[in-house]
């Protein structure tokens, strides 16, 4: 029995169930290549191999790489699992086909560099479903107020809260619950070039600078014109669309 390594995040999933409504949620087709970070100790791998074309899937721990090597000697000899053994941070995303989709239970501590690691890649997935901290989820897709990071997410796709995975279904078992979130329509239309996009995240974390400012003051002291946003409006407070429109003016 392979043990759960803190250092590395480790929380493996142990119902079928909720790997099964993982991989559902997805909606794959058996002409789909999946980009899997950590398989574990491949349930999940498992599932994506019975609907999914090919798995491509990354995994960290060694004495895992070759549990997972054995268990799925078939898959990979005919070529439908291409196993590799690295840390997903090292990994070049440029390498992955076009039109991939991502699917994953990742660390938590790794949420936020993963989403933009994949996000603002220029081969980007067609989705990305992710078993993520439930709390970030809610963030993301059903918060009233905005962040950085729900930001960062919704300029790129359509972020949904799909289910709640509780703590007891992973083994060692989290301190918090879970959820699966799916970003779809992945794409960068709402950027004319790459400079522009540069732009966005500038202003967005020149508005969110000073949390007690409000965020008309933290954009014209970063040198930003404000338009019309209110006076007594915060950063939360402004839509994707607002700043969007912030966008626009900044590059007048």
């Amino acid at each position: 029995m392979v043990r759960a390594k803190k250092s590395l995040g480790q929380n493996f999933l142990i119902h079928q169930r909720v790997a099964e409504r993982i991989a559902m949620t997805a909606k794959l087709s058996p002409h789909d290549t999946v980009f899997e970070i950590g398989p574990g100790t491949g349930m999940l791998t498992k599932e994506l191999l019975k609907r999914a074309r090919k798995v491509i899937a990354i995994e960290a721990d060694g004495e895992l790489f070759e549990k997972l090597r054995i268990d799925l000697a078939r898959e990979i000899a005919e070529k439908r699992l291409d196993l590799r053994h690295g840390d997903i941070r090292a990994f070049d995303t440029a390498t992955l086909p076009k039109g991939y989709v991502l699917v994953a239970n990742i660390p938590y501590y790794l949420t936020g560099e993963i989403f933009r690691m994949f996000l603002e890649s220029d081969v980007q997935p067609r989705s990305l479903t992710l078993l993520v901290q439930k709390e970030v989820a809610e963030r993301i897709a059903r918060a009233k107020k905005e962040s950085i990071l729900s930001l960062s997410v919704k300029v790129y796709g359509v972020p949904t809260y799909e289910f709640t995975v509780v703590r007891g279904a992973f083994k060692p078992a989290p301190k918090v619950d879970s959820a699966v979130l799916s970003i779809r329509d992945i794409s960068r239309k709402n950027f004319v070039t790459r400079k522009d996009e540069l732009l966005f995240f500038t202003l967005l974390h020149a508005g969110f600078a000073h949390k007690r400012k409000f965020a008309r003051k933290n954009i014209i002291e970063a040198g930003f014109p404000a338009g019309d946003i209110p006076e007594k409006a915060r950063a939360e407070d402004l839509s994707l669309a607002d700043w969007l429109t912030l966008l626009r003016a900044a590059k007048v």
